[in-house]
């Protein structure tokens, strides 16, 4: 009996990833792995915890354009897609890695905010104040990590 419900669930669970894939745009390249995902939204829960963290579309532009380096993190199922198209341009012009997550409300999640957001952007360390040693040693281990990952998945994809 308990196999059923858990049967039920497994498939509940993956007809939910599948409808998350098929709403993701056709420019979200490079979109992230399964692990991948996982790695970069424990990366943006803890930028979060520590605000290294830039959300949000102008935000994240502006934040491009005063020179600030870090992870972008883009949501790969907005509507219009327009919204989006330029701050990949940005961060390549910048040299800021970039990569693309499924869902909006899985980063907005990660990202610590009840609405969901198109992007975000981890920077390794915050704009105002400063951080424990010990713990910005801790977020640009894992950024490296999240880095490192993504510029395989890229040079893969090229």
């Amino acid at each position: 009996m308990g196999s059923d419900s858990e049967a039920e669930k497994s498939q509940q669970r993956k007809e939910k990833e599948k409808k998350k894939m098929l709403a993701v745009a056709p420019i979200a390249k490079p979109l992230a792995g399964k692990r991948l995902c996982k790695k970069t939204f424990k990366l943006v829960r803890k930028a979060a915890e520590h605000k290294c963290l830039k959300r949000g579309v102008k935000e994240v532009v502006k934040s491009i354009r005063r020179g600030h380096k870090g992870l972008c993190v883009i949501a790969g199922n907005i509507s219009p897609i327009d919204v989006i198209t330029h701050v990949p341009i940005l961060c390549e012009e910048a040299d800021i890695p970039y990569v693309y997550v499924p869902s909006k409300e899985d980063l907005a999640t990660a990202g610590a905010t009840k609405r969901p957001t198109c992007c975000v952007l981890v920077l390794t360390k915050p704009t105002k104040g400063e951080l424990d040693p010990s713990e910005q040693e801790k977020i640009k281990a894992d950024y490296s990590q999240v880095v490192a990952d993504i510029s395989e998945l890229t040079s893969s994809l090229f």
